[in-house]
């Protein structure tokens, strides 16, 4: 865990463009990916006992609802923010170009749900995490070529002490787990 926040304080002093605000957001972003993760394992496991055949819900089934569920906070956002009443005139809603890349966006989030709901109902929760830290290592390494991001030995640095804490928690987890 000293090694995640080592990264997480390298990462923070090497980066050219420092935005409190998008910290925040990111950290917030984390938390609530942690816990909705957590939850649909939790979820996935008790909605047996509500389905006709006592057997959990397939995974089309999880995604839907998943995605059903999502949309009363959307809407409470937008209402929020004054967008339900602007939503109608929207030029772009009228745009056939707009709207098939709208809805391409649709599936591909489908697609993206239902992967992660499927591998989460088939592998241990130290697999998900496991690929879930190995992941950072394209990711990060696409986003400093991306973004252009000027790529030092500091900065390089921070993504690798990062990477090896997260490797590095799974194999603790992993040896925890064996030993139960």
């Amino acid at each position: 865990m000293g090694l995640m926040v080592l990264s997480a304080v390298c990462g923070a002093f090497t980066d050219l463009a420092f935005n409190a605000s998008g910290y925040f957001w990111q950290i917030v972003n984390s938390a609530f990916t942690a816990g909705n993760m957590l939850y649909l394992k939790v979820v996935m496991e008790k909605v047996k006992n509500y389905t006709s055949n006592g057997e959990r819900l397939d995974e089309f089934s999880m995604v839907f609802y998943n995605n059903l569920l999502s949309l009363p906070l959307i809407f409470l956002v937008m209402a929020f923010q004054g967008e339900l009443k602007t939503l109608p005139e929207q030029p772009d809603l009228y745009n056939p170009a707009f709207l098939f890349v709208a809805s391409l966006t649709g599936f591909v989030g489908f697609g993206i749900s239902f992967s992660v709901l499927w591998f989460l109902s088939t592998t241990t929760p130290t697999t998900f995490s496991l690929v879930g830290s190995l992941n950072k290592i394209p990711v990060s390494l696409i986003g400093l070529l991306l973004f252009e991001t000027g790529i030092s030995l500091p900065n390089l640095a921070s993504v690798l002490v990062g990477l090896a804490s997260g490797v590095m928690f799974v194999i603790a987890k992993q040896r925890e787990a064996a030993k139960k």
